[in-house]
């Protein structure tokens, strides 16, 4: 089942056991790597990096690395590698962002 659905607004992130798949818009050459907010059915995510052969993403998953406590090699891009829209796999995260917790657990 695809995540992306023009037809039916779809959440950004979803379970896959253990595995965190999540709907990411980049955004390259920002002033510092951070968070932002959920945007449809995506979870912006702030990138130092220059959008350069794919690096910008790499720098990304770096960073997303250290924000889920996982080893770099726990997360996986599906696809977007060199777009700005992108999805990843998180395989067993320690940790979750905001954005994540406050849907997990709404008030």
């Amino acid at each position: 089942m695809p995540l992306f659905n023009p037809q039916k607004p779809e959440p950004f992130y979803c379970w896959e056991g253990d595995t965190l798949v999540l709907n990411i818009l980049g955004r390259p050459n920002a002033q510092r790597d951070a968070i932002g907010k959920v945007i449809g059915h995506q979870l912006e995510v702030y990138a130092t990096a220059v959008p350069r052969l794919g690096g910008a993403t790499a720098h990304m998953m770096r960073y997303l690395a250290g924000v889920f406590d996982v080893p770099p090699g726990a997360i996986q891009v599906v696809f977007g590698e060199k777009n700005v829209n992108k999805q990843i796999r998180v395989k067993s995260p320690r940790r979750l962002p905001a954005p994540i917790q406050c849907a997990e657990h709404p008030e």
